[in-house]
């Protein structure tokens, strides 16, 4: 659930094509995402989960989608 819907935010935000994104996907690697696009996604998924604001330590862990998934699921 957490990751599909993931997923769905990755699309829109980075305008790949959803099968295309895995747990494995790298924000920098395969979506090629620089550190704002990646507080920008955040973002989206603290509002879209109801997770309040995420401290700038705990994004240095981030670098793929199954990071920001077991985040979420930590969070919730």
């Amino acid at each position: 659930m957490v990751l599909e819907k993931l997923k769905e935010l990755i699309a829109q935000q980075f305008g790949v094509d959803i099968g295309s994104i895995t747990a494995e996907t790298s924000f920098i690697e395969d979506l090629d995402a620089d550190s704002i696009d990646i507080v920008e996604f955040i973002m989206a998924v603290e509002e879209e989960f109801g997770l309040g604001e995420t401290e700038e330590s705990a994004l240095e862990g981030i670098k793929t989608v199954g990071d920001v998934a077991e985040y979420v699921k930590d969070r919730q």
